[in-house]
């Protein structure tokens, strides 16, 4: 994988970082994106053995999108895309505004949408790609205060599974990386209540790692998991039992 350049959106969050980590010690060349903290993406580009280097990456901004694949294609092949963005703007339902709703989809959903619309073009050149999407248990079993949240993540599931299927036979896989409780900058703004809650469905008591998440990432970025697409891999600590 030495030869092929990988973008990770959300590269400056826990599983963002610990899989730009990860990839570039396979001897990737990473792009770390960020929306907002520059100063945490250049910190993990840092921290990465090899090249990597952090770039503008507002997931709602088409434009930037395709300047990050464009920049991809400077460094080598674009092998590997990983949407690891995201936000939690949990509230109950009656509590939910529009706007915040639209928020969540835009970022959570659409940006997914036009980060892969973009990759789709030199992989399928190429005849070969990797896109894994970071999904979540939520959006597999839901979960109360969480609607907006859950909706964008399982229609993720089903928009990578859709995708999988019209990219089967080009080289390129599709699949989704659904953790489960990890303790990142997003869910260390989630309410006590809800953190305890998450942690007594998770038989293995504990956190997953991002260390955890961008493990199952790398393995699904390898030339081992070209059969693999379509699927959604748990590492959720057994939440999802």
């Amino acid at each position: 994988m030495s030869d092929l350049v990988a973008i990770v959106s959300g590269g400056s969050g826990g599983i963002g970082a610990a899989t730009c980590r990860a990839l570039a010690a396979q001897g990737m060349a990473v792009l770390v994106g960020y929306a907002s903290n520059q100063d945490g993406a250049e910190k993990v580009a840092a921290s990465c053995d090899g090249t990597a280097e952090a770039i503008h990456l507002d997931v709602t901004d088409e434009d930037q999108v395709d300047a990050a694949v464009d920049r991809a294609g400077e460094l080598g092949d674009l092998g590997v895309v990983v949407t690891a963005h995201g936000i939690a703007d949990d509230d109950l339902l009656m509590r939910l505004t529009p706007e915040r709703w639209d928020r969540t989809m835009a970022i959570n959903l659409r940006g997914v949408y036009l980060i892969a619309r973009a990759a789709l073009r030199p992989m399928v050149r190429n005849r070969r790609g990797r896109i894994i999407n970071i999904g979540s248990f939520v959006g597999l079993r839901g979960n109360a205060g969480q609607s907006a949240y859950g909706a964008a993540k399982a229609a993720l599931t089903g928009f990578s599974k859709s995708l999988a299927r019209e990219l089967a036979g080009k080289g390129v896989t599709v699949n989704v990386v659904a953790p489960g409780f990890v303790e990142t900058s997003m869910t260390d703004q989630l309410p006590d209540d809800l953190l305890e809650s998450y942690l007594e469905r998770t038989p293995i008591g504990r956190p997953v790692a991002a260390e955890e998440v961008a493990a199952a990432v790398r393995f699904l970025a390898s030339e081992e998991a070209a059969a693999i697409t379509g699927a959604v891999i748990p590492v959720d600590g057994g939440a999802g039992m």
